[in-house]
């Protein structure tokens, strides 16, 4: 009786769930160690449109690969409604990517999201969604958008694939976003394209949301937000750092695209980093160096190379020196780890 009572308190349209049929159905495709805020943030702007609206507007189920309980990498378990093989036609599919992408490789989900995608349904990624869109070649020849930490290791797997920093990308019948709160802007996008901007705006301000934030802004802080330095010198060089990993720049050529010598770089960069500038950019591409070990494929002496070292024995010396293993234990301890389902973002 408690569990009726429940389920017809969760179905009150005073909360804009409705039992009756919506104008626009959504379907959530869940994968193990999905983002639970990026699935909430797309979710609930549907449901208060619902309640701001009066009108079913929206209806959200969610599927699983098998119809089975999906963990979110929060360890929250969600309940899925349909499985890939008995889910009805919606109008549009969005897919809730796994927290290390390269974990999850299910060829029935592709050849079932390039059937929707022949049908014409629309298709969307939050967060590692959009490896998902990707391995199934359903973003070939579209402008796609995926979380930062992710995005090397998604342009050295699909370096055919136009893949942006935006926070959101619409192109045509596809959509991709960042994930984590970037999946409400993108949501509050489409609900202004339905619905207007009026709703949108009120969807917003329900959520103690200041301002809908356009695709271009950036998903990460600026340099000087994150690292709290002011100085202009130093916050550009390390702007070069960051942009040239692959073929790093030596210190004289950093201190001259800055103005200052060589010798006063290195004083900067003790006084606010307490390290050489060499030290500090080798730990930089070390650290890109694990995040490609961690969410590619990629042979050693790729990634190596990716990050800008000239052998795969000094990247591995380097690497060893930084985090306590060699690039190929990083991998095989990484794996071992995803496998149990622990996420390590």
């Amino acid at each position: 009786m408690a569990s009726a009572e429940t389920d017809q308190l969760i179905r009150d349209p005073k909360f804009g769930v409705y039992d009756t049929p919506a104008e626009r159905e959504f379907g959530f495709l869940l994968v193990p160690t999905f983002s639970m805020l990026g699935f909430v943030s797309a979710v609930e702007p549907l449901r208060v449109a619902n309640r701001l609206s009066g009108r079913a507007l929206y209806a959200w189920h969610v599927i699983s690969v098998a119809g089975e309980r999906i963990a979110a990498n929060n360890g929250m378990q969600q309940s899925a409604e349909f499985s890939i093989t008995d889910a009805p036609g919606f109008e549009t599919v969005v897919v809730c990517g796994a927290h290390e992408p390269s974990s999850f490789q299910d060829a029935r989900v592709c050849n079932w999201l390039r059937k929707l995608a022949a049908q014409g349904v629309r298709l969307g990624a939050i967060e590692t969604g959009s490896h998902v869109l990707a391995q199934a070649r359903l973003l070939d020849g579209y402008r796609c958008t995926i979380h930062w930490e992710n995005m090397p290791g998604f342009r050295e797997a699909f370096p055919h694939i136009d893949a942006s920093s935006e926070l959101y990308e619409f192109d045509r019948n596809r959509f991709t976003c960042a994930g984590g709160t970037s999946a409400l802007d993108m949501m509050l996008q489409i609900i202004e394209e339905q619905h207007g901007y009026d709703l949108a705006v009120a969807c917003a301000e329900n959520f103690i949301y200041n301002v809908i934030r356009k695709p271009t802004e950036a998903q990460r802080m600026t340099l000087r937000e994150r690292t709290g330095i002011t100085n202009r010198n130093l916050l550009e060089c390390l702007e070069l750092m960051e942009a040239n990993l692959e073929q790093p720049l030596t210190p004289a050529e950093l201190a001259d695209a800055v103005g200052v010598s060589k010798r006063q770089l290195e004083r900067l960069f003790q006084r606010y980093m307490a390290a050489t500038p060499a030290r500090y950019y080798t730990e930089l591409r070390l650290r890109q160096g694990r995040r490609l070990l961690e969410q590619t494929s990629m042979p050693i002496t790729d990634v190596a190379l990716a990050c800008g070292f000239p052998s795969p024995g000094y990247f591995s010396h380097r690497y060893r020196a930084l985090f306590g293993l060699s690039p190929r234990e990083q991998r095989a301890t990484h794996r071992h780890r995803d496998n149990r389902g622990m996420p390590l973002r």
